[in-house]
């Protein structure tokens, strides 16, 4: 048994048709609206990119990734400043987190570029790496300096007296009492 429209509640027949638009004078359709599927058919189909278009946007986003370290090392600087230089756990996190995502990140360049590799940007990729690597290196040396600011760098002599060879005399005094 079929269930007639006169059977069915407003809700379902409101689902069941599209409403019906009623189109004032002279009121235009908003942008990206088309009240019909010829308008649609109409807008121009978009060619697809070109090879020397598609490897100079892959440059492009190399580059980006190349130097977001660098953008990381005033944030990086500023925290490492505002937590001190003695050792509480927090700053020696942070410095071990200083240290932890650079020498992952150098570890893995290789495996960060192989997307935009291709033939037309396997040579020019090669300065883009470069750089990651050296904006990973700044950021391995502001961990440096924080090591440093505490304290933990052995750079003075006394930091190595027990590696220190005592020294031999070439002369000794001896004091005969009476």
């Amino acid at each position: 048994m079929a269930l007639t429209s006169a059977k069915l509640p407003q809700w379902a027949i409101d689902l069941e048709t599209p409403p019906t638009r009623s189109k004032l004078a002279g009121a235009p359709d908003p942008p990206g609206f088309s009240s019909s599927k010829r308008s649609s058919s109409k807008q121009p189909i978009r060619k697809p990119p070109t090879t020397e278009e598609t490897d100079t946007l892959k440059l492009k986003k190399a580059w980006e990734l190349a130097i977001a370290p660098a953008k990381s090392i005033p944030m990086n600087a500023i925290m490492m400043y505002m937590s001190g230089n003695s050792l509480q756990i927090f700053s020696i996190m942070m410095v071990f987190m200083l240290f932890k995502n650079p020498f992952q990140a150098l570890l893995q360049t290789r495996q960060v570029f192989t997307r935009f590799e291709g033939e037309g940007t396997s040579g020019k990729l090669i300065m883009v790496k470069a750089t990651y690597v050296v904006c990973n290196l700044l950021v391995l040396a502001l961990g440096l300096w924080k090591v440093n600011g505490m304290g933990l760098l052995p750079t003075t002599r006394s930091d190595w007296l027990a590696w220190e060879v005592p020294r031999q005399a070439l002369e000794q005094t001896i004091f005969v009492g009476r």
